[in-house]
C-alpha cells in the first residue's frame, strides 16, 4: 500500500513512524512534513489550504490511501478533493469536518444528538456581550467559534480578562462562543469512525496550559500521557455510547457521515462525561503518546475506516503499560516563537519532530512554536514518564522551554472524580 501523509508536526511524525513498521506499506511519504519525518517517508511539497493541489499531488504519487492529520486541510475540502479523485482518504468531509470548525454547529448537533455539555452563548455583536457575559460565571469560558489551534480559548475567573478576550475575537470579525465552566478533570478520547462504525482508542490526557501547575495561557498542547489510571471502569463504552455514536449518528441524519478520526475532548463532572470540544482528526500532542502503544498495523485500520470497512476489522491490539509525551517548545512560544535555532540530539529514539526543517549545511533548526515531541514509554505511568523525561534531557535547544510535571499528579495518585 502507498500512503501519503498530508501534515508537518509531530501527530504527522507518529502517524508516518507508526506506518513505516507496517509491512502492508510499500511506498510512504509526507507532504509538507518536516526534517525528523524525511527520515522515514519521502517529502513532498503541497499547499495544506489548497484541497485541489492535495488531491492532484495524491494521484500523481500513485497514493492508495491519504492520511490527513491537520485540521485546516480538513475544514477546507482535502478530503473531498482526494475522494474525489478516487483515491482512498482517512479524514472527514468539509461538511463533517465543522465539528471543528465551528463551535455553535458542534453546539447545535450535541443538542440535537442530546449530548451533554456545556451551556453556550454565540455572541457575533459587541454591544451583546456585557449582557451575555453577565449569564455565566463566576469562571468564564471563552472561545473562539473558528480554528485557533488550541490558543483561542480563555478560562478565567476574572470577567474583565474573558470581556477582553472576547472583544479581541470580535474586532477581529470572529463570533464568540460563551460557555458555563465544567468541573473535573478533562480527558481525550479519539474515536476512529468510518460513517457508521465507531472504534474507540485508549483514553489520554493533554496538558494545555504552558507552564507547571497549569500555570499561564493557554497553547496547542505541552504533553499528553495514556492510558488514564485513574479513570472510572467503563469509562470508554459510556463515552461512545451516549456521546460519540450518537453525535455520529446525528452527522449521518444530516447527510454528512463523519469518515476519520473523530475527537471528544470531555470534562469528566460530577453529573458524568460532558464535552468540552470535538475535532475532526488526531489530537496533538495525545496522538504520540497513543499511537506509541498500538500495536495494530496502521495502514490497514486507517485504510479501513476510510473504506466503510472499520467493522470488519479485527480487534485492537496494545501494548501493556503507559506512554508520555512531553514538548519542547521555542523561546517566546505561545507567543511570537523564536526560529533558526540549532536542535542537537533531535534524532534520538523517541523525539518526533513538529516546527523543524534542515537547514542547507545540514543543521537541524527550530521552524515553530512547538518544536519537539518526546515520547517515553514503560511498564506503568511512573517508569514511561522516567523515560520521556530521560529522553528530553538529551535534546538540547536553545531558550527552548517544558512542562517538568506532565502525568505527574496521575503518578502521584491524586486525580479524582468530583461527586455531586
Amino acid at each position: 500500500m502507498r500512503v501519503l501523509v498530508i501534515g508537518s508536526g509531530a501527530r504527522e511524525h507518529a502517524i508516518v513512524l507508526a506506518a513505516s513498521h507496517d509491512p502492508a506499506v510499500t511506498a510512504l511519504a509526507c507532504a509538507p512534513g518536516n526534517a525528523g519525518i524525511a527520515a522515514l517517508a519521502e517529502p513532498l511539497g503541497v499547499d495544506l489550504t489548497d484541497p485541489s493541489a492535495v488531491a492532484v499531488l495524491a494521484g500523481e504519487w500513485k497514493a492508495d490511501l491519504v492520511v490527513i492529520g491537520p485540521e485546516v486541510p480538513l475544514v477546507a475540502g482535502a478530503a473531498d478533493a482526494v475522494r474525489g479523485a478516487g483515491i482512498a482518504c482517512f479524514g472527514p468531509s468539509a461538511e463533517a469536518a465543522r465539528i471543528e470548525g465551528s463551535k455553535a454547529f458542534a453546539k447545535e448537533v450535541m443538542a440535537a444528538a442530546k449530548v451533554p455539555t456545556a451551556r453556550a452563548e454565540v455572541v457575533d455583536n459587541p454591544a451583546h456581550l456585557d449582557a451575555a457575559l453577565a449569564r455565566f460565571g463566576p469562571t468564564w469560558v471563552v472561545k473562539d467559534d473558528g480554528l485557533a489551534a488550541g490558543k483561542g480559548v480563555v478560562v478565567t475567573p476574572d470577567i474583565e480578562q474573558a470581556r477582553k478576550h472576547a472583544l479581541m475575537l470580535l474586532d477581529g470579525g470572529h463570533p464568540v462562543v460563551l460557555e458555563s465552566f465544567l468541573d473535573g478533570p478533562e480527558a481525550s478520547l479519539f474515536c476512529l469512525v468510518d460513517g457508521r462504525t465507531v472504534v474507540p482508542l485508549l483514553p489520554a490526557q493533554d496538558f494545555k496550559r504552558v507552564g507547571d501547575g497549569d500555570a499561564g495561557p493557554n497553547t496547542g498542547g505541552m504533553g499528553a500521557y495514556a492510558p488514564l489510571p485513574w479513570a472510572p471502569a467503563g469509562l470508554v463504552d459510556d463515552v461512545v455510547a451516549t456521546i460519540v455514536q450518537p453525535v455520529v449518528d446525528e452527522l449521518a441524519a444530516r447527510g454528512a457521515p463523519f469518515s476519520g478520526l473523530l475527537y471528544a475532548g470531555l470534562a469528566l463532572t460530577s453529573d458524568g462525561p460532558q464535552v468540552i470540544e470535538f475535532n475532526c482528526r488526531f489530537g496533538d500532542p495525545e496522538t504520540q503518546a497513543v499511537l506509541a502503544l498500538l500495536r495494530t498495523p496502521i495502514a490497514g485500520l486507517l485504510h479501513a475506516t476510510a473504506t466503510g470497512r472499520l467493522a470488519e476489522h479485527p480487534p485492537l491490539e496494545w501494548a501493556e503499560g503507559a506512554a508520555v509525551t512531553v514538548v519542547l517548545a521555542a523561546d517566546g512560544y505561545p507567543g511570537k516563537p523564536r526560529t533558526g535555532d540549532v536542535i542537537t540530539g533531535g534524532e534520538a529514539e523517541g523525539v518526533l519532530h513538529a516546527g523543524t526543517r534542515r537547514r542547507d549545511d545540514g543543521a537541524v533548526v527550530s521552524n515553530g512554536g512547538r518544536v519537539l515531541a518526546v515520547v517515553g514509554t514503560g511498564g506503568d505511568l511512573e517508569a514511561a514518564r522516567a523515560q520521556a523525561y530521560e529522553r528530553v534531557g538529551r535534546v538540547h535547544l536553545p531558550g527552548a522551554h517544558h512542562r517538568t510535571d506532565i502525568a505527574l499528579r496521575a503518578v502521584r495518585g491524586e486525580i479524582a472524580l468530583p461527586t455531586r
